[in-house]
């Protein structure tokens, strides 16, 4: 499903060059789950984003589902991440004068999705996340928790095939990761590829494959 060839990331900083990725090769199979973890600066974060299609490696080659992703104009990429990949970050970044509804509609309401399909939809998203009952409420009226589960439902609306988190867990409570994880575990056994970032060892633990960074480079670690 994924694969990198021999990927970098260079950035010119003044008169340097800084390599944030080194010569990256991955290939990771639909249906995985991977954890990306590693020191601040590693380039978990420069790796996320190439996967999700929001930057470009410098060299190499990155195939998502079997298309060279360097091949696609800005409008081809944009089409991709809205119908193929979804986010989740930290920081849930709900708008916070929507309801949770509201908030899962967003990227169907840019995808053009008629308003009663997007209800729908909406609806059954945050069914599947337990928070049917909250769909009318503001993010401030929501836990962290169940605004996790809002933003992870915004995440999934459209079917992607690879669910990107970055930090899921970090704002929250030891109760509330276990729950947001376990979500996220039910979606990748239903078959949706999972790549987690966490500097948290027991969310790495987790996953069925740990992708260690350091420098720009990366290692496997043995299960």
């Amino acid at each position: 499903m994924i694969l990198l060839e021999e990927v970098w990331r260079t950035f010119q900083v003044g008169e340097a060059e800084v390599g944030a990725l080194k010569g990256i090769s991955l290939a990771i199979r639909r249906g995985d789950h991977v954890a990306l973890v590693g020191p601040s600066g590693s380039g978990k974060s420069t790796l996320l984003h190439i996967l999700g299609c929001l930057d470009r490696p410098t060299r190499g080659r990155y195939l998502f589902e079997e298309r060279d992703t360097g091949s696609l104009s800005e409008l081809e990429r944009s089409a991709l991440r809205q119908s193929r990949i979804g986010f989740v970050f930290q920081f849930f970044h709900l708008l916070s004068r929507l309801t949770a509804a509201g908030n899962v509609e967003l990227p169907m309401m840019f995808a053009g999705v008629a308003p009663e399909e997007r209800r729908t939809r909406a609806q059954e998203a945050l069914r599947s996340v337990g928070l049917a009952h909250r769909a009318k409420h503001r993010p401030d009226q929501l836990s962290g928790g169940e605004r996790q589960r809002v933003a992870i439902a915004r995440a999934v609306v459209m079917g992607p095939s690879l669910l990107l988190a970055d930090e899921p867990t970090g704002n929250l409570d030891r109760a509330s990761s276990r729950e947001v994880m376990e979500l996220l575990e039910r979606m990748n056994a239903d078959g949706l590829t999972l790549v987690v970032v966490t500097h948290d060892p027991d969310i790495a633990r987790r996953a069925r494959r740990v992708i260690r960074l350091s420098d720009g480079t990366m290692e496997e670690e043995a299960p």
